[in-house]
């Protein structure tokens, strides 16, 4: 035959309510586990535990103030999105034993409305993979990693270069003959601007062959 301290367990219970009632979830549990512990057949314990996890989870695991719902609805949060089923299972089982209808406890009104709206938010794609986001609970798959140490841009095509035109000596002739003509005004015979043109090609020479020695 199962022992139970109905008295003792009922002392427990009794402070356990009081935790809630002050919101001191982790101390209501530690009470109604006790409870629980002296009495496991003691009425109504075990709605008590559940309500108080649901309000744990709902108090005291929050990033950047965001509720942890899967928490709320004592769901790990899946890798994959395909955990519909499991979130009505979970959210069905918990709305039976906490409806205010059918769960006396203290506190249990509330963890109703909580597993509600966890529901609420974890059953609807869109909000459920934004709330995810939020949470950092989304995982890049290992074909969409991407890494920006590895991208490298694309260098530009080098434009072709530009032809340099060769100018052939009967170019130059006509470009210095008009030149000089402008200058002196009057028609330069061929014979002179050979001359000239034999005498800059010496000088010139004679420049690039100083510049090497130096």
């Amino acid at each position: 035959m199962e022992y139970c301290n109905k008295d003792e367990a009922l002392r427990a219970k009794s402070i356990a309510e009081d935790k809630i009632h002050k919101r001191d979830f982790i101390s209501a549990r530690k009470f109604a586990l006790k409870a629980k512990n002296l009495c496991p057949g003691l009425d109504g314990i075990s709605q008590m535990l559940t309500t108080i996890d649901v309000y744990v989870y709902a108090d005291q695991n929050k990033i950047r103030g965001e509720v942890d719902w899967y928490g709320v609805l004592g769901l790990n949060p899946s890798v994959d999105d395909d955990d519909d089923e499991e979130i009505k299972k979970q959210y069905r089982k918990l709305a039976l034993m906490l409806h205010p209808d059918k769960n006396k406890s203290v506190g249990a009104h509330g963890a109703f409305v909580l597993i509600s709206e966890a529901f609420g938010i974890l059953s609807d794609k869109a909000k459920r993979l934004a709330y995810k986001k939020r949470r950092g609970l989304i995982r890049v798959s290992q074909g969409q990693k991407t890494t920006t140490s590895k991208t490298t841009k694309t260098p530009p095509a080098a434009s072709k270069p530009t032809p340099r035109r060769v100018d052939t000596f009967w170019t130059i002739y006509r470009r210095c003959r008009m030149h000089l003509n402008h200058t002196l005004g009057s028609h330069v015979p061929f014979i002179v601007f050979l001359v000239t043109y034999f005498v800059v090609l010496v000088v010139v020479a004679k420049r690039k062959s100083v510049t090497r020695i130096q």
